[in-house]
C-alpha cells in the first residue's frame, strides 16, 4: 500500500458494500440505466429500449448474486434474435445502414449477456454469436472494420496460431504516407467487439487503429496463466505491424483500459523502442494483485465478482483462493523486476485517485521504480478517471501523432450510440 501508515488510500470505504451488488435491480438503477441510456460502457451500440424488457425480466425473476449465468444469458437472447432477424432482412432488402445497426445492436445485447466473461456454456455462445453480430454490424460502415488473424510467430505449444484484431485505416493512408496507429488493449469484460467504438473517430482524426484482447480475455491466443505470454503476443502483433507499408511505424501507440493497463505496463517495458507511446488508464501493477485487496473487491466498485472474474482471466478457474494466494508471486510487475528495468517506452498513467477496482496506489508504485513515467490522477473519481481522463489522454496522444484537428470533442461526439432505426 502506498497511502501512509501502510493502508490503500481508499482504505476508508474498503469494508462497504456498494448497494448494486444487492440485486440486478439495483445494478440497473443505480450503475447502468444512465449509461444504457447514453449508449456508452459497457452498452457500446446498444439502447436503453432494447435493454428494458430484459430488465423487466430480470428483476421479475429477482437476479442477483450468485448469479446462475446460463439461466442469466438466457434472458437476453430473444430479444437478441429478434434484432438480428431485423437486421438481416434490412440486408437483404438492401437497407445497408439499418443493418449495421440492428447487427450491432443485436452484438450489444450478446455481449451484456455475456458480461462479464463468458464463464459458462450460453455465455459461451453469447460470445461466439456477438461478435459474429458485431463485425456485420461494422462490416457495413461506409469506413468498414475488417478483422484480420495475424500469426502469433512467436506462440509456444498451448497458444493459439492467430491473434485476432479489428483493424481499420484512414483512406489517407498510403505507403509513400503512412498513417499513424493506435494499438487499443482492451480490458477485462470490454473486449474488440466493445472498444471498437473508438475506431471511426481515430479514423477522423488520420490515425489507424488496432483493437485486441489481452490474455484470458476474448479471443486472444497467449496462454492465461504464463506470466510471459503477453510478451510474445505482443510481439508478434509488433512484427506484423512491421511489415504493414501504409502504417507510420516511428508514431504507433498503444492504449490501454483498465485490467489492460497491467499489460501496456509491461510492454512499455520489454519493447521500449518500438513504440512512440503507452497510455495505461486504470491499470495496476502490484497491489492489484495483494490478498488484502482481493479479499475486498467483489463488494465495491465492480458491477459483478471481480476477484473471481480475475481468477478465471489469470487461468485459475474457479479456483479463487489459489489465486489469491499465487497471484502476488507470479503476476507482480514489481516482484518480477518489469518496473525496475532501466528502459521504459514514454509512458502515461491516469486513473481515478478513488479506484476500487484496481487501487490508485499501484501506480504510485510504479512512478517509484525504473525509469521516469508521466501521471495524471483525476481526484475524487473512481476506476479509469473519467470523463475526464479521456480528455487528458487524448490530447497527450495527438501530440504524438501530430493530429491536425486537436480538438477532443470532436472525437468524443463519435462515441456515444443513439439509434437512427
Amino acid at each position: 500500500m502506498a497511502a501512509p501508515g501502510g493502508e490503500f488510500f481508499i482504505q476508508k470505504n474498503i469494508k462497504k458494500t456498494a448497494a448494486h451488488h444487492e440485486s440486478f435491480k439495483q445494478l440497473w438503477e443505480t450503475k447502468w440505466k444512465a449509461p444504457a441510456k447514453m449508449g456508452v460502457y459497457p452498452f457500446m451500440f446498444g439502447t436503453t429500449k432494447d435493454f428494458q424488457p430484459i430488465v423487466d425480466e430480470l428483476v421479475k425473476q429477482d437476479f442477483k448474486e450468485p448469479y446462475d449465468w446460463d439461466a442469466y444469458a438466457q434472458v437476453y437472447f430473444p430479444k437478441a434474435e429478434e434484432l438480428t432477424k431485423i437486421a438481416e432482412e434490412a440486408e437483404k432488402a438492401g437497407e445497408i445502414e439499418k443493418a449495421s445497426e440492428y447487427y450491432l445492436r443485436s452484438s450489444a445485447v450478446y455481449r451484456i449477456s455475456r458480461f462479464p466473461a463468458p464463464r459458462s456454456e450460453k455465455q459461451k455462445y453469447a460470445w461466439k454469436v456477438g461478435k459474429e453480430m458485431c463485425i456485420k454490424g461494422l462490416g457495413l460502415r461506409p469506413h468498414p472494420v475488417h478483422e484480420i488473424l495475424v500469426p502469433h510467430k512467436h506462440a509456444i505449444e498451448g497458444e493459439g496460431a492467430h491473434i485476432p484484431i479489428y483493424h481499420l485505416l484512414p483512406d489517407t493512408a498510403t505507403a509513400e504516407a503512412p498513417a499513424p496507429l493506435l494499438i487499443i488493449m482492451t480490458g477485462l469484460d470490454g473486449y474488440r467487439t466493445e472498444l471498437a467504438v473508438w475506431m471511426e473517430g481515430w479514423r477522423q482524426k488520420g490515425v489507424g487503429t488496432i483493437v485486441l484482447e489481452i490474455p484470458g480475455t476474448g479471443d486472444s491466443p497467449a496462454l492465461p496463466g504464463d506470466p510471459k505470454s503477453p510478451d510474445r503476443q505482443y510481439e508478434s502483433l509488433l512484427d506484423w505491424i512491421d511489415t504493414q507499408d501504409r502504417i507510420n511505424k516511428k508514431k504507433v501507440c498503444v492504449w490501454a483500459f483498465s485490467t489492460g493497463g497491467y499489460y501496456a505496463i509491461r510492454l512499455a517495458h520489454m519493447q521500449p523502442h518500438r513504440l512512440a507511446g503507452v497510455v495505461s488508464q486504470g491499470g495496476g501493477v502490484h497491489h492489484m494483485f495483494d490478498p488484502a485487496w482481493l479479499e475486498e473487491v467483489n463488494h465495491l466498485e465492480y458491477p459483478f465478482d471481480l476477484a473471481n472474474t480475475l481468477a478465471y482471466k489469470y487461468g485459475y478457474g474457479t479456483d479463487i483462493e489459489k489465486f489469491k494466494k499465487e497471484a502476488s508471486d507470479k503476476f507482480s510487475l514489481l516482484k518480477d523486476g518489469t518496473l525496475d528495468k532501466p528502459e521504459c517506452a514514454r509512458l502515461l498513467l491516469v486513473n481515478g485517485t478513488e479506484d476500487e477496482i484496481f487501487p490508485i496506489d499501484d501506480y504510485y508504485l510504479a512512478l517509484q521504480h525504473g525509469a521516469p513515467k508521466e501521471a495524471r490522477f483525476v481526484p475524487k473519481t473512481k476506476h479509469m478517471g473519467e470523463p475526464d481522463a479521456f480528455f487528458i489522454i487524448l490530447k497527450w496522444l495527438y501530440a504524438i501523432f501530430d493530429v491536425a484537428d486537436k480538438n477532443p470533442i470532436t472525437q468524443m461526439k463519435t462515441m456515444p450510440f443513439q439509434p437512427k432505426y
